[in-house]
């Protein structure tokens, strides 16, 4: 597999468990939780879906054949931005993994798009509050 091919895999994978729009070639829009989806065919699972008269739909399969476009719904994650943010308050103590999608602060609180998943005390509590700052002036609360 090519570089390229690796990324496109890498860039579908990110939009599970994210809400989407699929455009079939038909021209109908479906709306729900993309849930699954097989990278060499398109074909994809969304839950909580939405036809396109309005009805709900619990799970729907749609065959790749079908699919026109697949958009995101949901504004990526500024994992980078909030790095950027906790670099300010932890001078060279922040290692950002953005593939993997979380970012290290002391080598010993994890932070994710979630907010602090790993780490206890004063450090966790303080990256914790730059996480709920950062969400709050990215969002427009």
């Amino acid at each position: 597999m090519s570089a390229a091919e690796r990324r496109f895999v890498v860039e579908v994978s990110s939009f599970i468990d994210k809400t989407v729009s699929v455009v079939t070639i038909d021209g109908k829009t479906y709306t729900g939780t993309l849930v699954g989806i097989d990278p060499g065919s398109l074909s994809l699972c969304l839950a909580d879906a939405t036809y396109p008269n309005g009805q709900s739909i619990p799970k729907i399969l749609l065959s790749g054949s079908r699919v026109a476009e697949i958009l995101s719904i949901e504004k990526p994650f500024d994992l980078k931005g909030l790095a950027e943010r906790l670099e300010r308050v932890f001078p060279r103590m922040v290692k950002l993994y953005e593939k993997e999608g979380f970012i290290w602060v002391m080598d010993r609180v994890k932070v994710t798009r979630e907010g602090v998943v790993e780490g206890t005390g004063p450090a966790a509590e303080r990256v914790q509050r730059v996480y709920q700052q950062f969400m709050q002036e990215t969002r427009g609360e």
